[in-house]
This record gives structure tokens, C-alpha cells and sequence, in this order.
């Protein structure tokens, strides 16, 4: 891990989360379906990763893509999946939860942190989906969320770089405020130095072929926009190594 910065990985297989361990990252944001911003990964995943790395591991609590408003069906599945992962060596937590008028939805936030005690948990980018940012973060500041993850309300934390510096500016150290989106050896520094920021999160990744020789390449297995059957994407060493020193060296 770089001296006074640390960077958290998001990562959905045991191969990426070994690598970025390698690599330096000190933290690891464990998820499934990282093509959909990151769901709720399978105990199986979180028992074998914990097996593999000895840096903290933080489970992403999201039952399903898209928006960030649930029914009470998917409380009760996310409810269920912080006493499981708990239950199976999770460090922290990430998850959130709005209102259908773009607020933080307060209730439900303090029901599931509730839940999650005594771990830390992170409150993940549906933050990017709020009406009204400061306001929102003056609510999860209340509500006793360690972190705060977001990409400045915008495509990438480039592009939302002004607003991060608000954001932390805002915080004065009450929480965490840790850009994520689009991080890239190309502009970390950029970020950082903007920001003010004292961690980062970003995946890393390269692509890899698939070691199948037959291939159908006629059927698919998901929708039209899902990841190509016979590609992969992994957490790359080199990649998470680079981070880490331009993030060392960075003032």
C-alpha cells in the first residue's frame, strides 16, 4: 500500500483479488457482476477469497442492478445477505439505498447498519443518483457511515472532481470520501492531487482470453451488452502496482 493513500480494488474473482493483493491494494470491494456496477457476490466467493488474501475484505450488499429503490422483498434478501456475510469473515460492508425523490433513504439505511454492527460499511455510488448532494451527505454523516464512495455525481471521478473537493471540503474529516470511476494510471494524479482525497477505488483490470479451445460462438449466455463468453477481465498486477506508485508519489 502506497504511504498515505490507500487504494481499495473492486474485484469479483479469486484471481483479481489475489492479484490486486500483490499488487499493493489494501483493501478489496468484493462483488459479482462488476458489468452491472457490482451485485452481491456468493458466500463461496467470499469463503475462498478470505482463504487466499489477508488484506480487509468489504462485501457489496446489492440485490440486484439498476436503481437504488427496493421493494421489501429485496430488504429481506439484503438483510439475509449481511447476516451471512458477517457470519463468513466479511470486514466491512458496502451497500445504500434511496427514496424515489432522490434522497437518502434514511430508514432503511439506519435499519441495515443496524444489521451490519459492528462492522464499518461504505455507502457505494447510488450516492452518484442523489437530488441534492451536500444534503446527502450531511444524512449519511448522521447515520454513522464510515465511507462514502462516489464519482462526484458524474460519469467518472474526473469529470466529478469539482464536486469531490466539495464534498470533502464538506466533511471535515466526519467520513471518508473516496472517488472511484474511471480511476486510471492516466489520471489518479490528476484526482488525488484535486481532491484532497486519502484513499481511491478502481478495478484495475485487463483483459484475458479464455483458455477454452472449442468455442459456439453462436450462443450467449447473457443479454447483447454482457461481457463476450470467451473473454475475461481481471484484476492486473502491473496495473495495481502502477496506481500505487504514482499515488506514493503524488504530494
Amino acid at each position: 500500500m502506497a504511504e498515505g493513500f490507500l487504494m481499495e480494488a473492486c474485484v469479483d474473482s479469486v484471481e483479481s483479488a489475489v492479484n490486486a493483493e500483490r499488487g499493493g491494494a489494501g483493501r478489496l470491494e468484493l462483488c459479482s457482476s462488476l458489468l452491472e456496477g457490482g451485485l452481491t457476490p456468493s458466500l463461496g466467493l467470499l469463503q475462498v477469497v478470505k482463504q487466499y488474501v489477508k488484506i480487509p475484505v468489504y462485501v457489496m450488499i446489492r440485490p440486484r442492478g439498476g436503481d437504488f429503490l427496493y421493494s421489501d422483498q429485496e430488504v429481506e434478501v439484503m438483510r439475509k445477505d449481511i447476516e451471512l456475510m458477517k457470519s463468513q469473515g466479511a470486514d466491512g460492508l458496502v451497500l445504500g439505498a434511496l427514496t424515489e425523490d432522490g434522497r437518502v433513504d434514511a430508514e432503511l439505511c439506519m435499519e441495515l447498519l443496524a444489521a451490519a454492527r459492528p462492522l464499518p460499511v461504505t455507502f457505494h455510488r447510488a450516492f452518484d443518483m442523489v437530488h441534492d448532494p451536500a444534503i446527502a451527505l450531511e444524512a449519511l454523516i448522521s447515520l454513522g457511515f464510515h465511507r462514502l464512495l462516489t464519482s462526484g455525481c458524474d460519469s467518472s471521478a474526473l469529470e466529478g472532481l469539482p464536486l469531490i473537493k466539495r464534498l470533502i471540503d464538506q466533511a471535515k474529516g466526519r467520513i471518508a470520501i473516496m472517488p472511484g470511476g474511471g480511476i486510471t494510471e492516466r489520471n489518479l494524479q490528476r484526482i488525488l492531487e484535486g481532491s484532497g482525497a486519502q484513499e481511491f477505488h478502481c478495478s484495475a483490470r485487463s483483459s484475458k482470453d479464455s483458455a477454452m479451445k472449442f468455442r459456439n460462438t453462436s450462443v450467449m449466455m447473457g443479454a447483447s451488452f454482457s461481457a463476450p463468453e470467451y473473454g475475461l477481465k481481471v484484476a492486473d498486477v502491473g496495473k495495481v502496482r502502477a496506481l500505487n506508485a504514482i499515488a506514493k508519489n503524488t504530494l
